[in-house]
């Protein structure tokens, strides 16, 4: 693996998701952070856009599923290829989490590292250089803290988690850096609207900066087992027996979430939250690209050979070379791929998820 310099800023991006959601696109083996949904490139070439040039090649790192490394090369041909790391079994992102601090703890036990997602949207980006380098600053000065972003919320969002922060501790680089208070994962309706009027909550994007070694001593704290098991996996990092200690110690890694696993469980001292206006999209559904691309409410949204005839605010993605043509549609999401069709009111989106689990153990099957 690349050697970081001291005090530049890693980043790893996690990119190891399938995106049921935004099927028939998305499938086991080719997730949606691969596919190319937005100027012909993919959100995962994207992401990595945003980076650069301020952050070296040498200083980007890609987790993921094994099965997804090959893929990943190819899209990112100038990001060396031990900083792509492929997880021989998917134990959710705890695990993933804590292995890849552990590494880089192995290197530089302080320097800040910015974990990132590669199925987002921004269109801020300069702001978004800006705050991650903002952050990585305050965590040289403070390496025993979480610094969170905390997107603007732009309406009253019921599939996001909300960050709860509150007074203002000091101001870097024109950003207020604030206390962070509390989480809250997708709230109901009313909820997210006295959120969304208070001017104390945040979307939560799940980006955050912090030093691996803290990380690592969070795993220690709250999981102890599995520190155990990140702490073999450390000490063999570069030797020859590593592969095979990666094999017997990673898939018996509880399968667990993050935020299970440590962030639910630090105090609130222990972070802190930069709100900011990026300009974010988690587009992990059609509806949500839907709302991120939009410039007005009526504006469809099309790709590929479509006549929107007499339709207004819908989706209609055609990745064949056929013609698709609709007629009367307002709020429809279609998306056309060479062996599968949707066709779903924008409301209708959560049911793919279910829809896509009773394929399982039938014919359909393929089709996920």
């Amino acid at each position: 693996m690349a050697q970081a310099s001291k005090n530049n800023l890693r980043v790893v991006i996690f990119a190891g998701g399938v995106g049921t959601r935004m099927w028939p696109l998305s499938r086991k083996a080719t997730p949606k952070q691969f596919e190319k949904i937005i100027k012909n490139k993919s959100t995962l070439q994207l992401t990595i856009d945003r980076l650069r040039p301020e952050i070296d090649y040498k200083n980007i790192y890609v987790s993921t599923g094994r099965s997804y490394v090959d893929i990943i090369k190819k899209q990112l041909p100038r990001v060396p290829k031990e900083n792509i790391i492929g997880e021989p079994e998917m134990r959710d992102v705890a695990p993933a989490v804590g292995y890849l601090m552990a590494i880089l703890a192995k290197q530089d036990p302080n320097g800040p590292v910015a974990i990132l997602w590669s199925d987002h949207l921004m269109k801020n980006v300069s702001r978004f250089k800006k705050v991650i380098n903002t952050g990585a600053e305050y965590i040289r000065q403070n390496p025993e803290l979480f610094v969170f972003l905390g997107e603007k919320p732009r309406f009253a969002n019921q599939n996001l988690g909300w960050i709860e922060y509150g007074a203002k501790m000091t101001t870097l680089n024109d950003f207020k850096i604030r206390k962070f208070s509390s989480w809250h994962y997708r709230p109901k309706l009313e909820k997210a609207k006295k959120y969304f009027d208070s001017g104390r909550y945040a979307w939560n994007p799940g980006y955050f900066i912090v030093s691996p070694q803290f990380v690592i001593d969070q795993f220690k704290k709250h999981v102890p087992d599995m520190y155990q098991a990140l702490i073999k996996l450390q000490s063999s990092y570069g030797s020859l027996n590593h592969k095979k200690e990666l094999e017997k110690i990673y898939p018996n890694l509880k399968k667990t979430s993050f935020d299970d696993a440590i962030l639910e469980k630090i105090s609130p001292s222990q972070a802190v939250v930069i709100p900011v206006d990026l300009g974010w999209s988690d587009v992990g559904t059609w509806e949500a690209l839907k709302e991120a691309l939009q410039t007005s409410p009526s504006q469809n949204l099309t790709k590929g050979q479509v006549v929107a005839w007499k339709t207004k605010n819908s989706l209609i993605y055609n990745y064949t070379d056929q013609l698709v043509a609709t007629i009367d549609l307002k709020g429809i999401v279609v998306v056309i791929t060479k062996d599968a069709v949707l066709v779903t009111p924008q409301e209708s989106i959560p049911e793919i998820k279910k829809m896509l689990k009773s394929f399982t153990g039938t014919d359909l099957e393929k089709f996920t």
